[in-house]
């Protein structure tokens, strides 16, 4: 292991430390199962994200043994989902004002759960995508389909957009079904979560199929960050009953400054 290596390894072990502080601070505002300590945990879920941020963006992308990699991508998976739920948490507090005691330990059972969850499903998880993107035999096959795809003219998945565009491909190539980018202000200047956000990315999927949902954030919100942005992943979910079908949207709100769809539909 390189100096440099060994060094970040350390720096990702101490945020994990400091997020686990967090975690605590957390755990004892939603014991008290009131909504009025909503800006605490806001604030808490901020520098969270703040953190996770500084992991993917300046360590993460030095570590090169697998099984570092996987240790670090099984925890960061935990706290992508806890971002999720307490995010999810602030909204609710926002529309509805009163939670019912279920709510709160939901959040707090995942979080007492964290050591169970991340040596299993996310381990698991994470494992499968170290072994796609690193297997030889796999990758192999994957080339073998992506120029199979080249020479049979499918040439508008390589191609290489704005950012704008390139932002929408990643949505669709991990299965959104419609894409926007806004800028609502009023959205905007609510976030408390980002410095100096300019725009919404706003995505569906006909689907209930949540984990594909997260997984859409996460693919959008690694690209921004990997480009030097800050993103963080918003969840709702809708039911459409004019249609009688069910679908999933998500928005991930940046720093980016995105040139808006000029009207409000997905596109």
């Amino acid at each position: 292991m390189s100096y440099i290596e060994k060094k970040y390894n350390d720096k990702i072990s101490e945020v994990f430390d400091d997020l686990t502080k967090l975690e605590q601070d957390i755990l004892q505002l939603f014991s008290f199962k009131s909504v009025k300590y909503s800006e605490k945990v806001a604030k808490l879920c901020a520098l969270s994200n703040k953190s996770i941020n500084l992991i993917l963006k300046k360590y993460y992308p030095e570590i090169k043994r697998i099984d570092d990699k996987l240790r670090i991508k099984s925890r960061l998976k935990f706290y992508y989902d806890l971002i999720d739920k307490l995010t999810h948490y602030i909204r609710c507090v926002e529309e509805f004002q009163k939670l019912d005691d279920q709510y709160y330990e939901t959040i707090i059972n995942f979080i007492n759960e964290k050591e169970n969850l991340i040596s299993g499903k996310y381990k698991e998880s994470s494992s499968h995508e170290l072994t796609v993107f690193y297997d030889k035999k796999t990758r192999e096959d994957l080339e073998r389909i992506l120029a199979e795809k080249i020479e049979s003219g499918s040439k508008q998945f390589f191609t290489f957009g704005n950012l704008e565009a390139e932002i929408k491909k990643i949505a669709r190539i991990a299965g959104a079904d419609e894409v926007a980018i806004l800028n609502n202000e009023e959205i905007l200047n609510r976030a408390e979560f980002i410095n100096n956000p300019k725009a919404i990315i706003h995505y569906s999927v006909f689907s209930t199929d949540e984990e594909l949902l997260k997984n859409i954030g996460r693919e959008l919100k690694e690209y921004l960050i990997s480009k030097g942005y800050e993103a963080i992943i918003l969840l709702l979910e809708i039911s459409d009953n004019s249609t009688d079908r069910d679908y999933l949207t998500g928005s991930v709100i940046t720093n980016a400054k995105l040139e808006p769809d000029r009207d409000s539909q997905f596109i």
